[in-house]
């Protein structure tokens, strides 16, 4: 009996992290497809619309250490549930914004900020602190797949809706589908710092501050390189959700085939993931990130190479998917692997933040540099030599816990 409520509790709670980042996920990423239909709406030029994007990138990220560090201590649900709300919020009202200011507002503030809280540092944490040691490796990859599956489901959906009901009714439609994460909070209640705090006093010790294990982390330098690659992963990923769509209509393509090329992202990274999610446990997670990033250069090259096809549109969705969100579990591995529980969803926080600084840097790099040659080329070229350095600076991280515990 205990061991089938074990396994019931363990259910739910995989449900809810991947459920409420499916639909976070999800909604973020089909925003690119309403990239164009709101430069004509709007008529503020590509380059105003992509800044409004880049910094919700970089707005996702600056929120994700602080809500960790707020989760860490008051609990995971109260800070999902504000997030999702948010969320709704900013989605449905960014149709109605006319002007540069209230487009980073709507779509840079209130819908990133809110994915932010709801998003992968506190999602990850949660799960890491409900589930037993030995299955975080495999419970990290299904959450991050729910992440790729809201990706495959919501491009599709999008699409459909902005056939129906225009693209400001599908925006709005989005946001309101955002209500389904909220029984989310309550399943994922609770927090890791008064956990840690009990066996620090068992053990005569007594939990680090925040300050005390930022500082800890900053000072170790494999923390440093693990941010460093996985800032490359977020101007790879900001440039692909953001600019895919455009990028194939530079190709001469039809837009149905963006919507397709992001949702073939979304459903082959939920294989990644979870291929991901199994694999930490086996080698190194060091090596699997150099892999990854590795991947990711050689793939976009022979895209570059390559006659811009449907079929060949398709087959790079399908690899870039594979190593889209992958990162992931093993980044939340190494930072749980180096730094243990306590502190965890605001360390890992501080990575993301570096990620959306690269997002930041990939989703209005790609407008700007679009506008100015009329080409995405070079865009390409620089991901592929950060990709490469990517690869690099993931070998000489240590594998090994960092903190110094304080005494009582």
């Amino acid at each position: 009996m205990t061991a089938r409520s074990d396994s019931r509790t363990l259910a739910w709670v995989l449900l809810a992290a991947a459920g409420a980042f499916a639909l976070t996920m999800g909604t973020r990423q089909t925003m690119g497809l309403f990239l164009s239909p709101l430069n004509t709406s709007t008529g503020l030029g590509l380059a105003s619309i992509s800044l409004a994007f880049a910094f919700g990138q970089l707005w996702w990220g600056l929120t994700q250490p602080f809500a960790g560090a707020v989760a860490d201590r008051i609990g995971t649900g109260r800070v999902l549930a504000i997030g999702v709300v948010l969320v709704v919020v900013g989605t449905c009202i960014t149709p109605l914004m006319q002007s540069t200011a209230g487009l980073v507002f709507a779509i840079g503030v209130l819908a990133a900020g809110g994915a932010g809280m709801a998003g992968p540092s506190v999602l990850m944490a949660a799960t890491a602190r409900l589930v037993p040691p030995q299955r975080r490796g495999l419970a990290s990859g299904i959450v991050n797949a729910g992440g790729s599956f809201g990706q495959f489901a919501m491009a599709p959906i999008a699409v459909g809706l902005t056939a129906s009901v225009g693209w400001a009714g599908a925006m709005q439609w989005l946001g309101a589908l955002m209500l389904l994460a909220l029984p989310a909070a309550w399943v994922l209640r609770g927090n890791s710092n008064a956990l840690a705090a009990q066996a620090a006093a068992a053990s005569g010790m007594r939990a680090l501050s925040a300050r005390e294990a930022i500082a800890q982390a900053l000072a170790t330098p494999g923390y440093r390189y693990l941010a460093a690659g996985f800032l490359v992963c977020g101007f790879h990923v900001a440039f692909l959700a953001t600019h895919l769509p455009g990028v194939i209509a530079a190709c001469g393509l039809p837009p149905e085939v963006g919507g397709w090329a992001l949702a073939v992202i979304g459903l082959f990274n939920i294989a990644g993931s979870l291929l991901m999610g199994w694999a930490v446990g086996r080698w190194r997670m060091k090596s699997l990130l150099a892999l990854l990033y590795t991947t990711r250069g050689v793939a976009v090259l022979v895209f570059l190479l390559a006659p811009k096809t449907p079929a060949v549109v398709l087959v790079f969705s399908a690899v870039m998917g594979v190593t889209f969100l992958s990162t992931v579990p093993p980044t939340a591995g190494l930072v749980a692997k180096m730094f243990g529980m306590a502190n965890m969803a605001m360390l890992f926080g501080l990575v993301m933040l570096a990620h959306q600084i690269g997002g930041f840097l990939g989703a209005y790099l790609g407008g700007t540099v679009f506008q100015a040659t009329g080409s995405y080329d070079w865009v390409w070229y620089v991901d592929i030599a950060l990709a490469a350095g990517a690869a690099l600076a993931s070998l000489p991280i240590r594998e090994s816990h960092a903190l110094a515990p304080a005494r009582a």
